[in-house]
């Protein structure tokens, strides 16, 4: 019998491609909103709640019990969300070679098959549409099945749940949306270390860090995983041994 139940896979800088637009997006929030932060910030905070970066830059910026605090907050976030917003709605989104490969790989094994994502669901359903990944999802984001053609089996946006990664929470809804067993039949691949300690957290069966996307092996290593890969078919051979 199988062990791998799920896949979850991140989206920006695991399954589609991040050319830096979503860290641009930020900066340019950051400087119409009168902050000041260094690229190395933002990149330790990628994979976050989006909401949560703000919250955590103004809070050190002015504290939370600043009486602009949550209006500051805000503001920084609505101008980082139309920005990102208009740059998929523009440019659209592609996938990394090799994803739809080992979709398609997850599939032929009766593998589910779960995107998870630090972006709130607009974006998230932006991105899903222009890559034609909602196909066959219900209004849940949900197909039990593999009928009516559909890529994916479940989206997960930030906007979910209470609390987006680093916290383990949309591991734990894609597992119970899914009906899977429990978390040690799931593998997990994302290219943060907010990926890597929500896998954790989770206690999946295998966590998975992505060299391809956002962060470098000297970024990743401190944090915890299984393995790293350089090129998403990579996952292809993982799945298999793990179940042979």
């Amino acid at each position: 019998m199988s062990k791998v139940k799920l896949a979850i896979f991140d989206m920006a800088g695991t399954t589609v491609q991040d050319e830096r637009e979503v860290e641009k997006c930020f900066f340019d929030a950051i400087k119409a909103t009168n902050l000041d932060i260094s690229s190395d910030k933002i990149n330790s905070m990628m994979g976050w709640s989006k909401i949560l970066v703000f919250e955590t830059i103004w809070q050190e910026e002015i504290g939370e019990n600043h009486p602009s605090y949550r209006a500051k907050v805000q503001e920084s976030y609505d101008y980082f969300c139309h920005t990102l917003e208009a740059h998929y709605e523009t440019n659209g989104a592609k996938p990394y070679d090799g994803v739809l490969d080992v979709f398609e790989y997850c599939r032929s094994q009766d593998i589910k098959i779960a995107l998870t994502t630090g972006f709130y669901r607009k974006v998230t359903d932006i991105i899903l549409s222009k890559l034609g990944w909602n196909k066959g999802l219900d209004s849940n984001y949900l197909n039990l099945t593999n009928t009516g053609g559909n890529i994916i089996n479940c989206s997960i946006s930030s906007s979910d749940v209470k609390n987006g990664r680093p916290a383990p929470e949309m591991i734990q809804l894609a597992i119970k949306k899914l009906n899977i067993p429990d978390s040690k039949s799931v593998v997990n691949l994302g290219d943060t270390p907010s990926d890597l300690q929500s896998a954790s957290t989770a206690d999946v069966l295998y966590s998975v860090g992505s060299l391809y996307g956002t962060h470098t092996e000297t970024e990743l290593d401190g944090h915890p995983h299984d393995e790293f890969i350089t090129a998403p078919k990579q996952m292809i051979d993982i799945i298999h041994n793990l179940n042979n």
